[in-house]
């Protein structure tokens, strides 16, 4: 264990092996930080936060700030992270709120790149890439794989899809479809994520499906009810991805185009509550 005598640990923050701790660190109470974590010179790590393993947080990052939020008084909400993440320079994370299940949540092997923003009651999968300058409102959710582009935005209580891809400044005011390519401000569905898809080793098969249901949802003269009917009817349909594909534009169409919204503690895809689909909470 290397720990700066210029770093400031709270006598009540527990600290596992061989963490590294840089000068001019702040660790708060109640913080627990697992063994082999890297924390680079003036990283901020405040109250109720818990870390996983191998979690490298870089220069000037506020984890576990409390939530911007009006309604927020005080309350005893936490912040819970997995292993292997990486938390560039200036990125900030917010607790959760009572109103959101009163956690916010990270899972693992993400990428947060430089001063990217976190807010309250988020819930992050695994082998997320959030690229730099991205803004996330409170009650957003990223499933895995998922990238999301250079200074992109993302309305309050939106999902983003497992394997999508946002493109660089785009806005999303809706849930984003998994597997799709999403741009523009205001963002929509541009094409199927496919060098994402590709690249993650999805099957043939699976991606020649997802080509079907892209065309009949997005360039056919259908509307997405008549669509997902049809493709319900289909052989594309025993293709596990566009099954997947068709319960989370079900549950946003459902909710006015943001299933969190009006489902503040599930995610589309699951009828499962938070905590039981993510592999940092078992």
């Amino acid at each position: 264990m290397t720990i700066s005598s210029l770093a400031y640990i709270h006598p009540k923050a527990k600290v596992g092996k061989n963490v590294s701790i840089g000068p001019f660190c702040f660790i708060d109470e109640d913080v627990e930080i697992g063994d082999d974590c890297i924390l680079d010179n003036n990283v901020t790590i405040k109250k109720l936060v818990t870390v996983g393993e191998r979690n490298h947080f870089y220069t000037g990052s506020v984890i576990g700030g409390v939530p911007q939020d009006l309604k927020f008084h005080g309350e005893m909400t936490t912040l819970t992270i997995g292993d292997d993440n990486t938390f560039r320079e200036c990125v900030t994370v917010n607790r959760g709120t009572e109103f959101g299940n009163g956690e916010t949540i990270i899972g693992s092997r993400n990428l947060f790149q430089c001063y990217v923003h976190i807010a309250h009651d988020c819930v992050i999968g695994d082998d997320v890439v959030i690229s730099a300058y991205a803004g996330l409102a409170g009650h957003v959710v990223v499933e895995d794989f998922a990238i999301l582009g250079a200074q992109s935005g993302y309305h309050q209580f939106v999902t983003i899809g497992q394997h999508a891809f946002v493109q660089a400044t785009s806005a999303a005011s809706i849930d984003v479809p998994p597997y799709m390519m999403f741009a523009g401000s205001p963002g929509k569905v541009r094409g199927l994520n496919l060098v994402g898809l590709r690249r993650k080793k999805i099957s043939r098969e699976s991606i020649l499906a997802l080509k079907v249901a892209h065309r009949l949802l997005y360039r056919s003269d259908l509307n997405i009810k008549q669509a997902i009917n049809e493709l319900e009817n289909s052989e594309e349909y025993e293709v596990v991805e566009v099954q997947e594909l068709v319960r989370s534009l079900l549950k946003s169409d459902r909710s006015g185009g943001r299933f969190r919204e009006t489902n503040p503690n599930k995610v589309p895809g699951s009828d499962s509550n938070i905590r039981s689909i993510n592999s940092i909470a078992n």
